[in-house]
Order: C-alpha cells, then sequence, then structure tokens
C-alpha cells in the first residue's frame, strides 16, 4: 500500500463495491458512502511515515498530540496543539469558523450558514468553504472548527443560526460542498457536534433519547455526508445520547462513525465536553480540547497502571498524524500560506448575502423600491448599526460593516429623501441627574487605574413604569460594577461561560463599550441605590442608562411621523442569538411587534427587514407590504439588502425551515419532554417527522412553508415525468419537468421535487421528503427543461431490524413545486 492509500481504504473500495452491486437485487442500500468516498478522495491511512513517528514518539510525547495547550504565540483562536519539534511534527491551530475565521485580526464576516443554505446551491456553499479555508491559512490556522450540520429541529435553538437546515438532504448536500471548499485550500474541516445537539439549552448535560431509525434518517445523514466528503475531523457534542455523553459514546464514536461509515480521521471534544478518560478513549474519542484535564496526565498515568493498553494512545495519535500527513504537514509539501485576499472574500460574502435573501411577503408591488423621487424612511436600530453575526462560535472582526442607512441612502439618489426613525432603543437613555440623591452625572462615569469609586444614594421614579436598566462598561465582562437596587444586583455575572455568549448585536453599544440590560418593574417613589466599581490595572469608563414606558412610547411616536410622512417605509427588525442561549420565544424582542403595528397603520408600503436567527412569528403581518428575511447578513449585509430592495438582483433565497405561526404550533410546542427536557432527559418523539415533515403528519399548517420564497417575476412548472434507474452508480429516479419565467424580468427560480411514500415498507415514513431542487436563473419568458436526481438513498429508509438502509419500492407519489406548501405538479413512479 502506498503512503495515501490504507489497506483499510482499500477493503473500503471493495466493501462500498460489493454492498452498491447487491443493493440492485436484494432492496438493501449501502450502509456509507464509502465507495463514492473512496474513489473520489482516499483518505491517508497509517502509511510508513506515520507508523515511522509513532515509533519514535515517547508516551509524553504521544499524549501531548491528545489535547489542547496554551499557544505561545496566540492569535485569538480556540486551540492549539503544540506539536513534536524534535521530530518536525508541527503545531496545530484551531479556529472557530461558521460564517469566517475567528481571531483577533480581520477576517471576511460572510454570512451566516443559514443564509448560505437559503441560496439552496452546493456550489455557492463551496466557494463560501474556499474563502474560510484561505483566510484560515493565511490567518495561521490549520484546522477550521465548522461546518455545523446540526438540524434545525427546535425553532429556539440559540445556534440555528450557526446551522444549515431542517432537512437532512439539504444539509448532507451544503455541508459536503462547504468541505470541499474549506480543505481544498489545506485547511482540515471539522464538522460539528456529533450528535444530537440541536438546543443551546442545558446542552452540557441533556441526555437526548432517540431511536435509531430518527437518529439515522434525520441527523446523522448530514454528518455522513461530511465523511463522505472527506472531513478531516470530527467534533463530539456536549450531550449525552441515549444515555452516554457523545464524547464517550461508543455506538457513535465507532459503530457508526468508523464501522458503517469508515471515517478514518480524528474525533475531538467540544471545549470542555470531556467527561472520562478510560471510557472515552476506548470508545473513539482521540483528542480532548481545549486543555489536558482528562487527556494529559490521568491518560498518562492510565497507561503506567494498567488500566489502559497504550494501544489505545497509539490509535488515536496514528488517527490525528494521519490527517496532517494527508494535508502535507509531516513531510513539508503543505503548500505556502497565502495572503488574505480581502476583495475576493468580499466579493462571496456579498453573492451569499443576495443568493440567500429571501422575500416572504410582497403585496401590493410594495418592492422594488423606486429611486425616482419621493421619500423613503429607514426605522429601526439594525437600520444604522450593521447587524452582522451572531454571538459566540460564529463573531467575526470585519473588514468593514456599511450600514444601512448610508447604503440605502446612497442607491436612492438625489432625487430621493431619505429619513430615520430610531423606533426601538438598544442602549438606552440618560438618566436625569435631578432623579439620583445625591446627585451624579451617569451619562461618563471615570474610575481611574488602581482606584475604587462607590455610589450610595436613591433613584426617584414619578410613575410606576417598566424600566429596562442598560449598564456601560469598558472593563472585561468580569469586571464590570455593582449595581444595587434596593439590595438587589442588577447584573450578576452568568454562569460559566454565559458572559462570553451574550449576542452578537446587543452586548456592545456602536462606541465598542460592553452592554449588560436588566429589566423589571419600577414602582413610583425612591428605591435605594449602590453602585460599586474598581479601576482595575487600565481603569475604567461606564455608563447607567434607562429605556421606560415612557421613553418607548416617544420613539414609536417618532417612527410614526416619519413613516407618515413617506412614500415607503423600511423597517429593520432584529433578533439577537448567541451560542450558549436558547430563545424563549418566536416573537420579537422587545416592543418591536408595536413599533410594527403603528408603524404599518401610519403607511401600508412597509417592508419588514427580519435580521433573525430562525424563525419569526408575525403578528403584524396582515398590515405590512413585504418582509425580507436576511438573517445575519455578514459584512456586505448593508449592500445585499439595498440591491434586493431596489430590484438590482432578484431575491434568490427559499426557507431551511418551516417558520411557525406561534409558540404553540411546532413540532416542540406543549411537550416539555420532547423540548427542553425534564429531569435532564429529552425525547424525540416526533421521530423521522421533523420540520416540514411534522407539518404535513399532523395536518398544522405553518406560517411560510419549508423552501418559501417570492421572486419579483413568477414561475411555472409543468410536464413532469419520471424515470426508475435501478443500476449502476445513478441508481435512483430522474424527475424531468419544464420551468419557465412567466413575468416580465430575470429572476430566480428554485424548482423543488419531493417524494411519497412507499407502499411497500413496514417502516414509519413521512408524508413527502425532499428528493432534490435546482437553483435557475431565467431571463423574462425564458423555458427550461430541467432533471433532478433522486438518488437511491433518499428513497429508503432505514430499518431498525436489519440495521440498514431498505430501498422503498412500489408505486410513489411525486410532486414538483415551489415549496413544501406550493406543490404544483404531480406524478407516479414505480420504484423497483
Amino acid at each position: 500500500m502506498t503512503d495515501t492509500v490504507s489497506r483499510r481504504s482499500a477493503l473500503r473500495l471493495l466493501g462500498g463495491a460489493i454492498a452498491v452491486a447487491s443493493a440492485a437485487t436484494t432492496g438493501l442500500v449501502s450502509p456509507s458512502h464509502a465507495y463514492a468516498y473512496a474513489q473520489a478522495r482516499p483518505e491517508a491511512g497509517a502509511g510508513p511515515r506515520v507508523e515511522g513517528l509513532l515509533a519514535r514518539l515517547t508516551l509524553d510525547e504521544k499524549i501531548s498530540l491528545l489535547h489542547g495547550a496554551t499557544d505561545p504565540n496566540s492569535l485569538g483562536q480556540a486551540g492549539y496543539i503544540p506539536g513534536v519539534p524534535r521530530l518536525k511534527i508541527p503545531p496545530l491551530r484551531l479556529t472557530d469558523g461558521p460564517a469566517g475565521v475567528r481571531v483577533t485580526a480581520h477576517a471576511t464576516a460572510l454570512p451566516a450558514p443559514v443564509l448560505l443554505a437559503s441560496a439552496f446551491d452546493p456550489e455557492l456553499a463551496r466557494r463560501y468553504g474556499q474563502v474560510v479555508g484561505r483566510e484560515g491559512r493565511a490567518l495561521g490556522q490549520d484546522v477550521l472548527l465548522s461546518p455545523m450540520v446540526n438540524l434545525i429541529r427546535t425553532p429556539y435553538a440559540g445556534r440555528n443560526f450557526e446551522t444549515l437546515s431542517e432537512d437532512p438532504l439539504l444539509a448532507g448536500d451544503l455541508v459536503a460542498a462547504e468541505i470541499k471548499g474549506i480543505q481544498g485550500e489545506g485547511l482540515i474541516a471539522t464538522v460539528k457536534h456529533f450528535a444530537m445537539n440541536n438546543q443551546e439549552k442545558d446542552r452540557d448535560s441533556i441526555d437526548v433519547r432517540v431511536d435509531e431509525q430518527t437518529m439515522h434518517e434525520i441527523e446523522l445523514r448530514g454528518f455522513e455526508a461530511a465523511v463522505g466528503a472527506g472531513t478531516g475531523a470530527v467534533m463530539g457534542a456536549y450531550n449525552k445520547v441515549n444515555g452516554t455523553f457523545a464524547c464517550e459514546n461508543k455506538t457513535l464514536l465507532t459503530d457508526i462513525l468508523r464501522g458503517q461509515w469508515g471515517f478514518e480521521g480524528w474525533v475531538m471534544t467540544d471545549w470542555f465536553a470531556a467527561h472520562s478518560t478510560v471510557a472515552a478513549i476506548t470508545a473513539g474519542l482521540d483528542m480532548e480540547m481545549p486543555d489536558g484535564t482528562y487527556f494529559g496526565t490521568p491518560l498518562k498515568s492510565a497507561v503506567q497502571n494498567g488500566s489502559l493498553p497504550e494501544s489505545y494512545v497509539d490509535r488515536a495519535v496514528r488517527r490525528v498524524l494521519g490527517v496532517m500527513d494527508r494535508f502535507g504537514l509531516l513531510d513539508g509539501s503543505v503548500p505556502p500560506r497565502p495572503a488574505r485576499d480581502a476583495k475576493a472574500g468580499a466579493a462571496v460574502a456579498l453573492a451569499v448575502a443576495k443568493a440567500g435573501a429571501t422575500l416572504l411577503r410582497n403585496e401590493h408591488r410594495t418592492l422594488p423600491l423606486s429611486g425616482g423621487g419621493g421619500t423613503i424612511a429607514v426605522i429601526g436600530p439594525t437600520g444604522t448599526l450593521p447587524f452582522v453575526s451572531g454571538g459566540g462560535s460564529a463573531h467575526v472582526v470585519p473588514d468593514h460593516a456599511d450600514s444601512p442607512l448610508d447604503t440605502i441612502r446612497a442607491r436612492a439618489g438625489s432625487r430621493t429623501r431619505v429619513t430615520y426613525a430610531l423606533g426601538e432603543d438598544l442602549f438606552g437613555k440618560a438618566i436625569p441627574a435631578s432623579a439620583f440623591t445625591p446627585a451624579f452625572d451617569s451619562e461618563g462615569q471615570g474610575v481611574d487605574a488602581g482606584k475604587s469609586w462607590q455610589y450610595d444614594g436613591s433613584l426617584t421614579v414619578t410613575e410606576t413604569d417598566e424600566w429596562t436598566f442598560v449598564l456601560h462598561f469598558s472593563s472585561a465582562p468580569t469586571a464590570r460594577p455593582q449595581v444595587l437596587l434596593d439590595g438587589e444586583e442588577l447584573f450578576p455575572l452568568a454562569a460559566g461561560y454565559g458572559e462570553y455568549f451574550s449576542g452578537g448585536l446587543v452586548s456592545a453599544d456602536p462606541d465598542g463599550l460592553s452592554v449588560r440590560r436588566k429589566t423589571l418593574t419600577l414602582a413610583k417613589g425612591t428605591h435605594t441605590l449602590k453602585i460599586t466599581a474598581e479601576g482595575g490595572d487600565a481603569g475604567l469608563l461606564f455608563r447607567l442608562r434607562r429605556i421606560t414606558g415612557a421613553t418607548r412610547a416617544q420613539d414609536v411616536a417618532a417612527a410614526v411621523g416619519v413613516a407618515r410622512d413617506a412614500r415607503s417605509v423600511v423597517l429593520f427588525a432584529y433578533e439577537d442569538a448567541t451560542e450558549g442561549l436558547d430563545r424563549t420565544t418566536l416573537e420579537l424582542p422587545g416592543n418591536q411587534a408595536d413599533l410594527i403595528d403603528a408603524v404599518t397603520a401610519a403607511n401600508p408600503r412597509t417592508t419588514v427587514v427580519l435580521n433573525t436567527s430562525s424563525s419569526t412569528s408575525m403578528p403584524w403581518l396582515a398590515r405590512t407590504g413585504a418582509v425580507l428575511q436576511m438573517y445575519y447578513p455578514g459584512q456586505e449585509g448593508a449592500a445585499a439588502t439595498t440591491a434586493v430592495l431596489f430590484g438590482d438582483c432578484d431575491p434568490g433565497g427559499r426557507l431551511t425551515q418551516s417558520f411557525p405561526v406561534d409558540d404553540s404550533h411546532h413540532p416542540v410546542a406543549g411537550d416539555p419532554l420532547r423540548y427542553p427536557g425534564v429531569n435532564g432527559i429529552e425525547e424525540y418523539s416526533e421521530g423521522i417527522h421533523v420540520g416540514y415533515r411534522w407539518y404535513d403528519a399532523e395536518g398544522v399548517r405553518p406560517l411560510y412553508p419549508f423552501g418559501h420564497g417570492l421572486s419579483y417575476t413568477s414561475f411555472s412548472y409543468e410536464d413532469a415525468s419520471t424515470r426508475w434507474n435501478g443500476h449502476g452508480r445513478g441508481h435512483g429516479l430522474d424527475v424531468t419537468f419544464t420551468v419557465r419565467n412567466t413575468g416580465r424580468r430575470e429572476g430566480v427560480a428554485v424548482p423543488q421535487v419531493y417524494v411519497g411514500r412507499s407502499p411497500d415498507l413496514r417502516v414509519d415514513q413521512a408524508v413527502r421528503v425532499l428528493g432534490g431542487y435546482r437553483r435557475l436563473v431565467l431571463r423574462s419568458g425564458e423555458r427550461r427543461r430541467v432533471t433532478v436526481h433522486v438518488d437511491a438513498r433518499t428513497l429508503s429508509s432505514w430499518d431498525v431490524k436489519r440495521h440498514a438502509w431498505v430501498l422503498g419500492s412500489g408505486r410513489r407519489a411525486v410532486w414538483v413545486g415551489a415549496s413544501a406548501g406550493d406543490l404544483r405538479v404531480r406524478t407516479t413512479v414505480d420504484v423497483k
């Protein structure tokens, strides 16, 4: 065997060929993509170079490769493996990067992955991955802790913006393409979080109980696609799966990942997700991050005292070195690090944001806007404050980020007047000095380095009202001022990493100070107030502001005034999500619903632009003229939003998740055992009926269905035909149909093919599943004949008795349409 193809890879190649051949006669489908993957890109196995290094490594050196350490030259990345200089094994630097490289240096802030996914375009996902891959290497990184492919199971999950879809086929297609883009630039990709990490609530302890069919058909398909694309690493999840922590779960890490799928890379923990030494490494875990709590001294002790054979350490090291060798890191063949190409990165960021922009509603030709005169009113805090990314691991230091108000003004031109109103206050207004006894200026209190400052007095409230206190401060989060109101601390430190996962927008004000909030009802009268602040090593500046019912009413009144005087209104609404926290409602936060109601009553030609993480309920929808979903659009978000608003490009996005009507009508509503869990246990009792599958099964109508998105033109779908191909690598179904642009301008169509149940399978099946899709750009009047391939895996179900995929044969319905809720053409096919 050569250095690049191991004996095991060759066996997988042969085994895959046998499995594909047998599928045509038995109805069983190959349990992995091993055949196609080995053909496309063989993995490095333990060749002579790796085995030679392994033989020369001491036990201490081996163990140093299996856990994180402190980087002596950190750029602020997430993790570091020191390497072994004696043997010229280089260090590894590991960086977050779901939407761009997360270090302290500037990088291209790409749109959130959910916005990328909305384009339904694997080629665009590959280009997205190329940008991250090139920039990661340019910024001194070796491993990217991305992409995330956990399915959108609950609309409340705090990281829905970091992942791709509620549909396993779409998620798998996109994650595979992105990994190829990342690794094609020489950066090692890490698919995460393996597995069932579908919420942030209790993520480090929740025990997910899930059946075998649901696991394989829903959550695992994206991970399998990532393995098929050659991902170098896999990150284990925090949560338990069926009673065992994911990072020491043999069923996941060995039986499925390596046994069924043939993965030969390494498995690392999520940060601080290890819980054991011997149990974890024997189950299939290879690396603990970010330190050596379990895989440092305890691992060495386990080998020395005989409780762990050293062969397990060798196995883990072999996997790490094997991937390093595959990427040229051991023999010096890795290409030189490139320079950053900020211009190229920005171009891709802009293309993705335009392609994923999803127009949900457009009544009475509200959009596109006209720049030919009149007045456009821009309303909302994110109309002036660019909403680049969500909080936590997805945060990137962008090269720039323009204000939507500025780009709208520039595009509207000199003949059109553009006005602005805040509408919703994020950062508070000054508390009058007269409200304090003794009086003090709460707008800019400074404390010198090494000094302390204290205020001990009272706050007088003239009317009972809801107050939101807003603290702005310049120190580290854990060294902020202490504020006691009536003896209660307003801004206590959050537990664990909560302080660092506090949002991507609302956690810092426009001049860079950190921000924390506390909302409570204050009774009329006098309240005791005590503030203690320490200057620390660098000094401290802080402000204490407030938002009240009275200030909100003033902001809404001002917004209504500018809306009434304008021909068109663009109202920017937000929802700030972050790693570490789930949402508690689908409603927009703060006073935004009341703001939208008031503005749309004053001017029905109002477009609401949503910078939100996931689905949003819209009780205000009927009064709006248009709704444009932009999620977190990255550094070029203002330019992309403006281009769509004015019709310079067609809104090309489609929903990758169903939007529920409200908090009571979605797959996990009303069942705490289903979400967020009861007594530490959560049951995926919806089974395979996730997302649009649940709406179909239950007969519940969503606010907007999976796949929905409008164009500025219109399309017809006709002449559908099907052809079953039961042999060879093209094993599956071809669906051919015609798409015609029936409107007056060029536009983007995303026709989708759905396939119904098999009459021959005696397992639970969805009413219909997405079988395939195609992204098209058609000129006015253009007609195109399109073929969408539905592969055998999509036509199959997991049989728990056989522990394998079984082809769903028999006469099956096939639909072609514009979304899961807009199926235009129906036909049937005999699957044999």
